[in-house]
């Protein structure tokens, strides 16, 4: 259990505190007052302030964190200025976030999210240069009798050039694409002796075990793959190539799981590998024992989740903060106290319906339900 627990904490330490350094890196740059920056809720475990007055600290349930900002009850939003106003002097307002321009508070809530995609760009730049790249074709070693590839056309020595519309760079790629596709026919394009051929394959859903032993619903087209001309294309790449990739990956990321969310909410997606905690934490440890690079890897990928779930325009995320504002905007004032406080509710409601579910999920993985 504690090959588990170390690896999680230390994973969400790093991540939740470059999502709150976000925040807190412009709310200085424009002059707001930061009281404290908590990593965890709860209890304090322990922490010191600076000499601007700000409390950095460690509390005992480590997930998630938060940036208090002077003199801010709602922590973001605030729409009864008046009384804020009265109730500090001309130098503590210039401290308060409330007071700050529409586009300086915007930036400020964009940080956090904006810093986690960045996490994610450097961790997989680093990868990129200092390990390497797999760019490795992927041919087709044997097509399985009576498998879906077989039935829509695939066979053996055709060269996977594109999966749903994305290029096949490595083969690497081609398990990821057909995992995270979300089509009930999966769009293949092949070259098969100089020519290109466009196929369209409709995977089995099956029960099995990813590579760390896990139960998890599979998408299986049946095919074995291997490198083209039995040649492996492991490239380190350059500042420049890796920042590129690194991009295209954090994109690709970001798309996959906006239509794998979309799946789940027409009804078409499977829920059940909708995970928490729980199920981070156990995937966390089992990865850190392969090593820095798959850990690695891991944080990116929690890092660009963090960071696209906080950008969701619910009151509580930086996303909902961020559609006030955009009324804001459009209204030329803000929100009336009472019309935020109802949204808040309900984001509340949003927010603890989609932890027990995924809770839900959690155990059931452990077998508790």
């Amino acid at each position: 259990m504690f090959n588990f627990v170390l690896p999680f904490i230390v994973l969400i330490l790093v991540v939740v505190f470059i999502h709150e350094y976000g925040h807190y890196y412009f709310a200085k740059k424009y002059g707001v007052g930061v009281t404290d920056f908590s990593i965890g809720f709860g209890k304090e475990i322990f922490g010191w302030n600076d000499k601007s007055g700000t409390r950095w600290k460690i509390c005992w349930i480590p997930l998630g964190g938060y940036v208090k900002f002077f003199g801010d009850r709602n922590v973001f939003s605030q729409s009864d200025q008046e009384k804020i106003i009265q109730k500090y002097n001309e130098e503590d307002r210039k401290k308060l976030f409330v007071l700050k321009p529409l586009y300086q508070r915007s930036l400020i809530v964009a940080a956090g999210p904006i810093a986690n995609f960045i996490l994610a760009i450097v961790l997989f730049s680093f990868i990129y240069m200092f390990v390497g790249k797999d760019f490795t074709p992927a041919v087709i070693n044997e097509v399985h009798k009576d498998s879906p590839a077989e039935i829509a056309g695939l066979k053996k020595n055709d060269v996977i050039l594109e999966i749903d519309g994305v290029k096949v760079k490595s083969i690497l790629d081609v398990s990821k694409l057909i995992t995270l596709s979300t089509s009930e026919l999966i769009d293949f394009k092949v070259s098969r002796y100089d020519q290109e051929i466009l196929l369209k394959i409709r995977p089995n859903l099956v029960q099995a075990e990813d590579n760390l032993g896990n139960k998890v619903k599979k998408r299986i087209i049946g095919i074995q793959l291997g490198a083209y001309n039995n040649q492996i294309n492991h490239v380190r790449l350059g500042p420049a190539k890796a920042v590129y990739y690194s991009v295209n990956e954090v994109f690709f990321i970001t798309t996959s799981t906006l239509k794998y969310l979309g799946s789940i909410l027409t009804g078409s997606g499977d829920s059940s590998q909708l995970g928490g905690p729980i199920r981070i934490a156990k995937v966390t440890g089992q990865v850190a024992e392969f090593g820095i690079v798959p850990f690695l890897n891991l944080m990116a990928y929690i890092s660009i989740s963090l960071g696209l779930i906080n950008l969701f325009p619910i009151p509580l995320l930086d996303g909902g903060h961020l559609m006030f504002y955009g009324f804001e905007k459009i209204l030329g004032r803000p929100l009336s106290q009472k019309t935020q406080e109802g949204f808040f509710r309900i984001g509340m409601f949003l927010i603890l319906s989609l932890m027990f579910f995924a809770t839900f999920n959690d155990l059931k993985d452990f077998g508790l339900f």
